[in-house]
């Protein structure tokens, strides 16, 4: 599974959340804000300064939500201690770390935080990634043009791959990823 904060903001985490509860998904890959705005929902009831996750309307928060769910993160150490320690009680990671679903989150330059589980060395995080698609037949793509495209040319043409954007160039760009190349040991 391939999934972009955009899961989080239009009201679909609990929806994910399901999936990977009912052992659907395999591997979460994803960027520092899934797992920022993910953290944000659970802890805050908001998204993006939005509460979509529940009524739709705005908070004038400002960035203060964002860094309250990464400061509650940082504070128990990670992601998966968060959980253990009762801080984090839903969402998207927390199943991931419930069901023992690994999870990786690419950092970039213009994350906030980031949390402390992202991999912020993009050789690093691209080789997770690769570790977790070796014997994908199926990847899922939600809502994230960067990991989406970056899965598509990691893995050879005839792994099966749904993308669902709100950009059509996003599904043409993962579509057209050449022939019978094999993943990098």
């Amino acid at each position: 599974m391939v999934a972009g904060p955009v899961v989080v903001h239009t009201g679909g985490a609990p929806h994910l959340a399901s999936m990977i509860r009912r052992g659907y998904v395999r591997a979460l890959l994803s960027g520092n804000a899934l797992g920022v705005h993910d953290a944000e929902a659970a802890l805050l009831g908001t998204s993006l300064r939005r509460c979509a996750c529940r009524t739709g309307g705005r908070r004038s928060t400002g960035i203060a939500t964002i860094l309250r769910a990464i400061n509650a993160i940082y504070h128990c150490g990670s992601v998966r201690q968060a959980v253990e320690a009762g801080c984090l009680n839903s969402g998207i990671l927390y199943e991931c770390v419930k069901k023992n679903v690994p999870f990786v989150l690419a950092g970039s330059l213009r994350d906030d935080g980031p949390l402390p589980d992202t991999i912020t060395d993009m050789n690093q995080a691209q080789d997770a990634y690769a570790a977790h698609l070796k014997n994908a037949g199926l990847v899922l793509c939600l809502g994230s043009m960067l990991h989406s495209i970056a899965t598509g040319n990691m893995l050879p043409s005839w792994v099966k791959i749904v993308c669902v954007d709100i950009n059509p160039a996003v599904a043409t760009k993962v579509s057209d990823r050449g022939t019978d190349r094999r993943l990098a040991s």
